[in-house]
């Protein structure tokens, strides 16, 4: 009973949530895409002609958020370059880019290579989160592991003065994530977009300028 009540009070909340109104609207996938808009709107961090990667893209609003800012007008083509990766499929975006599987296996890496052509990237997105156990222990030690992968991929691909965003969270692992993003990149800031629900301990951790970009292009961390 308490489980159906629960479900019920997140469906009323969902149904009523002005951000997932506005999504549908304005054309979203779903609500985060006004996360990295208030963001975005904060930072300046997309710009048009830059090389932007969005991993664990799927649904996709992040990149339909993106899209917009390179194209300029509704409809437009993209001044830039937008990849997305995810395991799981998605619908496609407009000038996206979109490569399915795992950004941790070689061939997969190797299409993005394919893709960026040498070039490095401007800005590194994810809005990843692992799937939860209930145990936390466990669920910090995967978020810890994703954004762990963000920083690494990061460091292979991103410009000297590029940055990453991720999603983090206040009651996974939060010290050592952030403590993680210290030792990598010159500024580190926390950002809690308003579209992030208050309950939520959702957090976003914004990086930039790697502290090392010499000791990545040889090859170490």
């Amino acid at each position: 009973m308490a489980k159906n009540k629960l479900n019920k009070n997140w469906l009323h909340d969902h149904i009523n949530d002005p951000y997932v109104k506005a999504a549908q609207k304005d054309g979203y996938r779903a609500r985060a895409a006004y996360k990295l808009k208030e963001i975005d709107e904060d930072e300046k961090l997309v710009k048009p002609g830059q090389v932007i990667v969005d991993l664990g893209c799927t649904p996709g609003s992040w990149g339909q958020y993106v899209r917009r800012k390179l194209a300029g007008q509704e409809g437009g083509g993209i001044n830039g370059i937008m990849i997305g990766l995810d395991i799981l499929p998605m619908e496609p975006i407009a000038g996206m880019h979109f490569i399915q599987g795992d950004f941790r296996e070689p061939a997969i890496l190797d299409r993005l290579a394919e893709v960026l052509q040498g070039r490095q990237v401007d800005l590194v997105l994810s809005d990843m989160a692992p799937n939860l156990s209930g145990i936390a222990s466990a669920d910090a030690a995967r978020m810890e592991d994703l954004i762990e992968l963000a920083i690494e991929f990061s460091q292979l691909h991103l410009k000297p003065g590029g940055a990453l965003l991720v999603k983090c969270f206040k009651d996974m692992g939060f010290t050592q994530n952030y403590q993680r993003f210290r030792d990598e990149f010159k500024t580190v800031a926390q950002k809690k977009p308003k579209a992030s629900r208050d309950k939520s301990s959702e957090i976003f951790l914004l990086g930039k300028g790697l502290k090392n970009p010499a000791a990545r292009a040889a090859g170490t961390s």
